[in-house]
């Protein structure tokens, strides 16, 4: 099984790094919180303390055209917040 992993940078997420050294990532749906915590912790090189997950709900989208109203809805998700040890900090910038 193929996990993947991508770090979500918003407002919101920089806030919970910097108060409680939390980083937010959205995953693959069927990937568990060991394995999640596995892939952290050789990609960015920092000790795991705690990995919480949530599955985000898809919201239903819809909008006016010329041919009249479409209606969709967007792809459920999963986002995993990873709690790093003290002192430890996670560069998502550092690969560019």
């Amino acid at each position: 099984m193929d996990i993947t992993i991508q770090p979500i940078v918003t407002e919101k997420a920089t806030k919970l790094s910097e108060k409680l050294n939390r980083y937010t990532f959205r995953v693959s749906p069927e990937a568990n919180k060991y394995q999640i915590k596995m892939m952290v912790e050789k990609l960015y090189g920092v000790k795991v303390v705690n990995v919480n997950t949530a599955v985000v709900r898809g919201k239903n989208k819809s909008r006016w055209t010329k041919s009249g109203l479409l209606r969709g809805k967007t792809s459920a998700y999963k986002k995993a917040f990873i709690t790093v040890g003290e002192g430890q900090t996670i560069d998502f910038y550092s690969n560019i």
